[in-house]
Order: C-alpha cells, then sequence, then structure tokens
C-alpha cells in the first residue's frame, strides 16, 4: 500500500503576500476600468468599494450625488487605507461625470436590471477599450437620467428569490469579470 500524501497548507502572513506599496501601486499599470458610484449612500459599501478596486488594480472612482467622500472614518473601516490608493474624483451630478467619461472616450455601461440589458457572462470587453461602470443607489439603482446616456448595460445572472445582489457584492463580481476577461 503506497503512503498518502498531503499538502501542508499554511495561510501566508502579510509580509509574504508581495504586496506593492501606495506608490508603487500609483505607478503601475491599471485596468482600463473606471467606477461611477450613481448615489451611493452606505458608506460601508464605499468603502468596500475602494478596497475591492484596489484589489483589481482599477483606475479610478468618481464619486456622484450624495456618495460619501474621504477621509471619513466610516469609509475607512471597510476600504482598510484603499481611499489612499485608488485615485477618485467627485461630482455633484452624475450625468456631468458621465458626459466627461463619454467626451474621453470610455464605453459607459450601467450595472443594471433592465430591458435590452446585456448578461455578464456574454459580455466580452476589448482591450482596447476604456469602460465606465456605474453602480447605483443601493434602494433606486442607477438614476434613469443617467440610464439614458448609457453606451451598454449589463445584468448579473442570478437564480434566487431575491431580486438584487448588495453593491459591493455586484461590484466584486464585475471587477473580477473583468479582471479576468482582460488579464488573466
Amino acid at each position: 500500500m503506497g503512503r498518502a500524501y498531503f499538502l501542508e497548507m499554511k495561510k501566508l502572513k502579510l509580509d509574504e503576500l508581495d504586496r506593492p506599496d501606495i506608490e508603487e501601486f500609483k505607478a503601475q499599470e491599471k485596468l482600463s476600468v473606471v467606477v461611477v458610484l450613481d448615489n451611493v449612500r452606505s458608506m460601508h459599501n464605499i468603502g468596500s468599494i475602494f478596497r475591492t478596486a484596489d484589489g483589481f488594480a482599477l483606475e479610478k472612482i468618481v464619486l456622484c450625488g450624495i456618495t460619501a467622500q474621504p477621509p471619513h472614518r466610516e469609509i475607512e473601516k471597510t476600504a482598510l487605507g484603499a481611499t489612499q490608493s485608488v485615485d477618485w474624483v467627485y461630482y455633484p451630478e452624475t450625468v456631468h461625470a458621465v458626459d466627461e467619461l463619454s467626451a474621453s472616450g470610455y464605453e459607459i455601461i450601467a450595472i443594471e436590471q433592465a430591458r435590452d440589458s446585456t448578461m455578464l457572462n456574454t459580455f466580452t470587453p476589448e482591450k482596447a477599450k476604456k469602460y465606465a461602470l456605474i453602480f447605483g443607489n443601493e434602494v433606486d439603482g442607477v438614476s434613469e437620467e443617467v440610464m439614458a446616456k448609457i453606451d451598454n448595460c449589463i445584468e448579473i445572472p442570478q437564480f434566487g428569490t431575491k431580486h438584487s445582489f448588495n453593491i459591493t457584492v455586484a461590484a466584486g463580481i464585475v471587477f473580477w469579470d473583468f479582471f479576468a476577461k482582460l488579464k488573466v
């Protein structure tokens, strides 16, 4: 009878993760994805999106309307310092941010449940393009005035009884999908 061999799994320590510091992160190549938060009300959600954008090295976050801005301790609870690594800007009106991003050559995509939306699993981003992904308010979603300005709408397929994912879960799913399709 042969001997069984088992892998010895051991968690990595922080110094073994080989992560860039803030200056190295700022200088590294980013995924050509800008995140637009359209009137997101929860500061914990905002912080989580900063942290996830850092994890996938996204270009920047655009905070709009009632979306809170760093520095704020409630954002930092979940961002864990990502507000210093991820570039961000604020616009009082989401439509103005979308207009500027569109004029700068970004494909404007709402992450929303809408008529004629494209399912995420069937969407193929192109390496040569730049994308602005819009995530809406936790209750009302992406505003109708912003929906009137989009180039495309992506929907995450769902199979349960609930109507939507939490915005941070949706962002993580979409960020990973874009990263996997463009970088992996």
